[in-house]
């Protein structure tokens, strides 16, 4: 029997499952003595402790990335070591598939049905860096003249503090670390508070695959304490940070003072436009995915129906419909497809949407409910909500909410449709639905969008960079062009013989 099929190995644990920081190659439980213990959010049953790291701990974890930088092989490792080891880490994920998807249900409230895939992306994400690290590349310039040669060399940047969300805590984490450790950096990582596990697991891992000690470090704790630490100190290098476009604003603010680099993955508010051409049948599924898709806790979670006026009221019934027939419950149950959402406070967040929309003047068509408790599990659940009749001004169509919340909005022209989707701060992803070459290029090329999908959503691949334009990020990940992320260039000019164009006259 398929294991995702067989409802029996998803179970809550008797106990929670402890782990360990990872510091210089070492798993501890730190300095402070303290421990944050992880409920589920579907269960009310506490999931996880990890033990919380204080200052001194991620003092030396800093210092440990940085011998390891500076005097450790790892970034003089010929590309083909090194992805050796990325690839040994891509099997260990592999063989530890199911534990990983479950410490992600537990703690995150994901439906099993889904989380399993996402640790394949992550799979994926690791064997496609380990090709990059055969594959990073500077430049030669043999025309300077005469005697004259120069290179331009592509080095690593050094220690990478990499800062991730609860969301997507290992496929987002591997969006970042293969790719730094592929071309020579150094890790300290802080995954979020509410789901280190999965990072915390892959320390064990990561040693397990033969990564030299201090190469990578993982610690548990809080962003305001230990990520704040991590962004202002100077012998970090870069930050990567995944989360919201407020935190990322103050990310910039504490990485300037040493003018560290930074790659920011932050908040968005994407739309799906579908024109009247499209195949209906496809666009309402993807439109259903995209919004509902992890409960909606996406930065491309498809918020904003853009519907072409002609088909709006008959294409907006067909996507409340599925989305009302979407299972919703107890993610354990592999059935289940969307569970609850993160947290009390998440919860509180979308329902004053939910208000907000309301008293705006949007009409309320699907859902719109939220209760602690769906058949028999005590959760934060937030049904499946649509909204009609929204004007792209309103707060629901214009601010990131992160719940399973959709606002649909009719246009009459091509025109009227990319001025909506480019009507927001944001711009990290827009799906486009038609079958019209011309208009499918015209989206593509106009969306200011750092990505844009034409006739699919959420696809993705390991090859492609995830891009945010306007407030949406700075920098990318992914793709073969994410060795420019944790790389710097360095010319180095040759003059063959002596020189005859002396500053200083000879007599």
């Amino acid at each position: 029997m398929n294991e995702i099929a067989d409802p029996r190995i998803w179970v809550t644990p008797d106990k929670p499952q402890e782990f360990k920081l990872l510091i210089d190659g070492a798993l501890e439980s730190g300095s402070s003595g303290e421990w944050i213990e992880r409920s589920s959010p579907a269960h009310r049953a506490a999931v996880s402790r990890y033990p919380r790291a204080g200052e001194a701990d991620a003092e030396r974890a800093v210092a440990a990335a940085k011998r390891a930088f500076d005097d450790g092989a790892w970034p003089r490792l010929a590309g083909a070591e090194r992805a050796r080891i990325l690839l040994r880490v891509a099997d260990l994920i592999r063989e530890h598939r199911r534990e990983l998807a479950l410490i992600e249900a537990l703690e995150g409230g994901k439906p099993v049905s889904s989380v399993e895939g996402e640790i394949d992306v992550s799979i994926d994400l690791w064997e496609y860096a380990a090709s990059l690290a055969r594959h990073c590349y500077g430049d030669t310039y043999d025309s300077l003249g005469d005697k004259t040669m120069g290179l331009v060399l592509r080095q690593p940047i050094g220690v990478v503090a990499m800062i991730t969300p609860w969301n997507f805590p290992l496929l987002i984490l591997s969006q970042k670390l293969p790719f730094a450790l592929a071309v020579g950096c150094t890790a300290v990582i802080k995954p979020s508070e509410l789901t280190s596990g999965t990072a915390l697991r892959l320390g064990e891992l990561l040693l397990e695959a033969g990564l030299p000690g201090g190469v990578a470090n993982i610690l548990a704790g809080s962003g305001s304490s230990l990520g704040s630490l991590l962004c202002k100190h100077p012998d970090v290098a870069m930050v990567s940070f995944t989360g919201s476009t407020a935190v990322g604003k103050t990310i910039s603010h504490y990485a300037a003072d040493t003018l560290k680099r930074l790659s920011l993955e932050l908040g968005g508010k994407a739309a799906q436009i579908v024109f009247e051409d499209a195949d209906l049948d496809a666009a309402a599924d993807k439109v259903a995915f995209g919004i509902l898709h992890n409960a909606g806790q996406c930065c491309v979670s498809g918020t904003r129906l853009l519907v072409q006026r002609s088909i709006a009221e008959r294409f907006s019934k067909t996507v409340a419909d599925l989305m009302k027939s979407v299972p919703f419950g107890d993610p354990l149950d592999p059935r289940v497809k969307v569970g609850p959402v993160i947290s009390r406070q998440q919860y509180d967040t979308i329902t004053s949407y939910i208000e907000a929309g309301k008293q705006e003047g949007a009409t309320l068509v699907l859902g719109g409910a939220a209760n602690e408790e769906r058949n028999g599990v005590a959760g934060y659940f937030v049904e499946p909500t649509v909204f009609a009749d929204v004007a792209p001004s309103m707060r629901i169509a214009q601010e990131e909410i992160f719940g399973p919340v959709l606002s649909v909005i009719p246009f009459d022209t091509i025109a009227d449709a990319i001025r909506i989707a480019n009507g927001t701060i944001y711009g990290l992803a827009t799906g486009v639905w038609t079958s019209n070459v011309d208009t499918a290029f015209q989206c593509a090329r106009e969306i200011r969008s750092g990505t844009v999908e034409i006739n699919t959503y959420i696809a993705g691949a390991a090859e492609l960079p995830l891009v945010g334009h306007r407030q949406s990020g700075v920098g990318h990940e992914k793709g073969r062009f994410a060795v420019e992320e944790f790389t710097e260039l360095k010319t180095v000019q040759f003059q063959f013989g002596p020189l005859k164009d002396r500053w200083v006259p000879r007599s």
